[in-house]
């Protein structure tokens, strides 16, 4: 075992010991936003540009704020060349988690709250600070919903995503590429259909896809790791997704949205 695996693993061993167990102050709720508040959104206002760059920009923009944490996959190797702030080390920090939360109707919830996972609330709050209105992306509290409404609407026309299997297309900035979690190891088929996956799976995690560059791609999620982080993804010999046992991807949603 190289000294860089050691050091991974004792960083992962610091996360699972300390994350959401230690002594933390007691978060002030009296600041918490109201739920159609216009309000939680980063100073000087969301970025500019196109829906789609506006995406990429607002995840990018939450990045930087949680202090750039990284993730690198490779395989079934994982490592984090990089810890950022986590959602319970107080304030802005937990705050922020609550801003996320409130775009999903949930202003009661925010950083200090850990049990409750995070991710599908940042994305919504993401599509929402990118202008995306709820028929273009249905706020959800669950990565399930909005795949699912996404699958439903496959057809129409004005679909801002369209989902595709992981093994048929080749994912870009701006889309969404979603895995299962908590399976004990399971991985799904490589051709399963993306509807499939769902009836028997109800815990997911998706991330946005900010970078690509030759046979990798980066992206960034919530809830990664305690906080928003950055994950730099190894793709096969013709740039698609594999799934792994770390992140068994299942689906990628094409953002249909104008560059």
């Amino acid at each position: 075992m190289n000294m860089r695996t050691i050091q991974s693993l004792l960083i992962v061993l610091l996360m699972l010991s300390t994350g959401c167990a230690g002594k933390k102050k007691s978060p002030d709720r009296s600041q918490r936003l109201p739920a159609t508040s216009t309000a939680g959104q980063p100073a000087g206002g969301a970025p500019r540009g196109s829906v789609r760059q506006r995406i990429i920009k607002t995840a990018l923009q939450e990045w930087e704020f949680f202090g750039r944490q990284a993730v690198r996959l490779d395989g079934n190797e994982e490592s984090i060349p990089h810890v950022g702030k986590w959602e319970d080390d107080g304030d802005p920090w937990s705050s922020r988690v609550n801003w996320y939360w409130s775009a999903v109707g949930k202003p009661g919830l925010d950083g200090f709250d850990c049990k409750e996972p995070w991710s599908a609330a940042f994305i919504s709050w993401v599509m929402r600070q990118a202008g995306l209105s709820s028929s273009q992306f249905p706020p959800a509290d669950a990565h399930w919903n909005y795949i699912r409404y996404f699958i439903d609407h496959a057809a129409y026309s004005d679909a801002a995503f369209v989902s595709h299997r992981i093994n048929e297309y080749v994912p870009k900035p701006g889309d969404l590429i979603c895995a299962t979690r908590g399976n004990n190891g399971f991985i799904p088929i490589y051709e399963m259909p993306p509807g499939t996956v769902l009836s028997g799976h109800s815990k997911l995690h998706c991330d946005i896809v900010v970078e690509r560059s030759g046979k990798s791609l980066a992206s960034i999620g919530g809830n990664v790791r305690n906080s928003v982080t950055k994950t730099f993804i190894k793709l096969n010999s013709n740039g698609l997704l594999q799934p792994i046992e770390r992140r068994p991807w299942f689906v990628v949603l094409e953002n249909k949205l104008p560059p």
